[in-house]
């Protein structure tokens, strides 16, 4: 049995290199019939993220399954890349090895942002695709499986997704959240068009919100970040009357003075109706007046609140680290326990077997001599025998038992094999 991955990851990986190693959707299952073809004894289920690309391949027999070369010589082929530029890349998981990192990655105790809950869906889709295109199977099906159980008791026994550490994550989840019961009726205004901006959106989108508005100085690159999310644009001289709209701004323009002064909130405040406003200020210098927030029903933060959040979240989140970790180290010893016990499983049987017959014919000869037992003493006969053969087995088995439970079951069967001339 063979259990390898091969992948890069944001950890030993550029973001230029993650990119060119990359599956689109349409890709993924297109790389999977390939990888069936040129290795057709060999389970693979490949998983393809922003912030990496996993092939994971298993094999009941060893000399099936492709080597860490042939897997790094597939990426290169898919590409269209020489093999040098990406060999460095790439990094390497074996046997334990690789039911701890798909647990780790799992449970997103291996992402950038630790405990984003993203990454668990995105290991369902990747093993679900797998299953489609014929390419999963008993090895992966029985891995990936465990890996979501994990999973599940990481984010139940701890309380590390509720850790949020990125800024727009607390902004949306910690701060929106405790004002809006929801966001799905809310009007998002967005005040320039920096990465961040594109970041709390996403969150906002998870949690309902699709009436977005965009402004920026300029227009063009205001209706493209709208396109991106199905919102508009508006030109900067309509901000005023937007504000009024508005019940969640985020404002990243990055000016050299405020775009919002006190005055200007104040003569269009009464427009309002004193309607909660949640404004999330992410610009250096800031974009709203800090006095603004001292208005009736407004509630502005800065990128320093929001930060000062960040950092004692992650200090909480720091605290439930181990307790996570322990979970995975606990369940990755079961699986591989259940899988070195499933290995040994048809070794045994077939011992046991393969003395089953010796001992029937010397019962049904020694009954044969002597034909005047009785059906008792018969039985106490063929229980001394039983006895007999369980005493003889005893040995082997029990160290079979502690090789499996130890993880290095392999030498030892491969010995009993032989020994005892057990057939595959």
């Amino acid at each position: 049995m063979k259990v390898q991955m091969i992948g890069c990851s944001h950890h030993y990986s550029s973001v230029s290199a993650r990119e060119r190693l990359a599956f689109g959707p349409t890709q993924v299952g297109e790389a999977l019939d390939q990888l069936r073809t040129r290795f057709p004894g060999s389970e693979a289920v490949l998983l393809s993220t922003c912030n990496r690309v996993e092939i994971y391949t298993a094999a009941q027999d060893p000399d099936a399954s492709p080597s860490h070369e042939e897997v790094v010589q597939f990426l290169a082929d898919f590409h269209g890349l020489p093999i040098y530029e990406i060999f460095d890349d790439l990094f390497e998981r074996t046997g334990e090895d690789v039911v701890r990192h798909l647990f780790m990655v799992s449970a997103s105790l291996d992402s950038m942002v630790v405990g984003e809950p993203q990454i668990l869906s995105q290991v369902k889709q990747a093993y679900e695709t797998a299953k489609n295109f014929a390419s999963a199977g008993p090895l992966t099906h029985g891995i990936f499986q465990a890996a979501v159980r994990v999973a599940k008791r990481v984010a139940t026994e701890t309380n590390l997704h509720q850790r949020r550490v990125s800024v727009p994550s607390v902004a949306v989840g910690d701060f929106a959240a405790s004002i809006f019961e929801r966001f799905d009726d809310k009007h998002v205004l967005v005040i320039g068009a920096g990465e961040m901006s594109e970041e709390t959106l996403r969150y906002l989108q998870g949690e309902g919100a699709h009436d977005v508005t965009v402004i920026n100085r300029s227009f063009e690159r205001a209706t493209q970040l709208a396109a991106r999310w199905q919102g508009r644009a508006a030109a900067w001289d309509a901000l005023p009357k937007e504000l009024v709209r508005a019940d969640v701004v985020i404002s990243t323009t990055g000016a050299g003075e405020p775009v919002v002064t006190l005055p200007a909130f104040q003569r269009i405040e009464s427009q309002r109706y004193q309607r909660p406003l949640f404004v999330l200020d992410l610009a250096i210098p800031r974009d709203f007046e800090p006095a603004i927030g001292d208005c009736l029903g407004v509630y502005l933060y800065s990128i320093d609140d929001l930060e000062a959040a960040c950092q004692k979240n992650r200090e909480q989140r720091d605290r439930e680290l181990p307790g996570a970790i322990h979970i995975v180290e606990e369940e990755t010893a079961r699986f591989m326990a259940d899988l070195h016990h499933r290995a040994t499983a048809p070794i045994i049987k077939r011992l046991r077997e393969g003395w089953q017959q010796p001992k029937q014919d010397e019962l049904e000869r020694l009954f044969n001599k002597l034909p005047e037992l009785d059906d008792r003493t018969r039985a106490e006969i063929t229980q001394s025998f039983e006895r007999l053969v369980n005493k003889l087995l005893h040995p082997p088995l029990e160290s079979l038992r502690t090789e499996s439970q130890q993880g290095t079951p392999h030498s030892l069967l491969e010995a009993l094999k032989r020994l005892f001339q057990l057939k595959d």
